[in-house]
């Protein structure tokens, strides 16, 4: 289950918007910033959802509001490697920041979901989860190995599972066992973020032995 097979899918469907990027002066390390940018919007959204303002819930325009940000992230995410192979910029130092921010992005769109629901321990298992599966799949290639995009949830499903997910919590706010959607979304993304990071530790030692 990972979106990353369809890289080359989204790269054709890039094409145009990396055409405008280039023409405007950007960039891919000026995306990279940008593409952050929206992860801090969109976490800020997020734990803003579960602070009410005089009496009014502001819970279901700024989950869709944090969804949208969590698409643009994912997509500027994209742009940034398109327009760097498009203008022959693609380095290592750009690899470096764009990992950076992407981590950072990760840190705080979860971060943002736990606060603003008030589910810190969740929220942390969920982080580490995802920094994990990361961490794996940059460190197979530190070991002499192909770096590892597979797996059971990649960061590009993990992205749209959070929009998706956010994005009807903002209509739909019943809860199970005491968990609103929101909630259940943070304990999916520290189950699987974990069974991820072991599912690329176990292929990569097998690939070593």
């Amino acid at each position: 289950m990972t979106l990353d097979g369809l890289r080359h899918l989204a790269e054709r469907l890039l094409e145009p918007f990396v055409d405008g990027a280039d023409r405007v002066g950007l960039t891919p390390d000026g995306i990279s910033v940008i593409a952050f940018g929206f992860a801090v919007l969109a976490g800020g959204s997020y734990a803003a959802a579960g602070t009410p303002v005089s009496g009014y819930d502001p819970s279901p325009t700024l989950y869709v509001a944090g969804a949208f940000f969590v698409f643009l992230n994912g997509w500027m995410d994209l742009l940034d490697g398109a327009l760097a192979r498009r203008q022959g910029t693609d380095s290592m130092s750009g690899d470096l920041l764009d990992h950076v921010l992407d981590r950072y992005a990760d840190i705080v769109i979860i971060a943002g979901l736990a606060a603003g629901i008030e589910s810190f321990f969740i929220g942390f298992l969920a982080i580490t989860g995802v920094l994990m599966t990361s961490y794996l799949g940059t460190q197979a290639q530190a070991v002499g190995l192909d770096r590892v995009y597979g797996g059971l949830v990649g960061r590009a499903d993990r992205l749209a599972i959070i929009g998706v997910v956010t994005a009807v919590s903002g209509v739909f706010t019943a809860t199970f066992a005491g968990l609103t959607l929101v909630g259940w979304l943070l304990v999916f993304l520290a189950a699987v973020g974990h069974l991820t990071a072991l599912q690329r530790f176990y292929g990569s030692m097998r690939a070593l032995d």
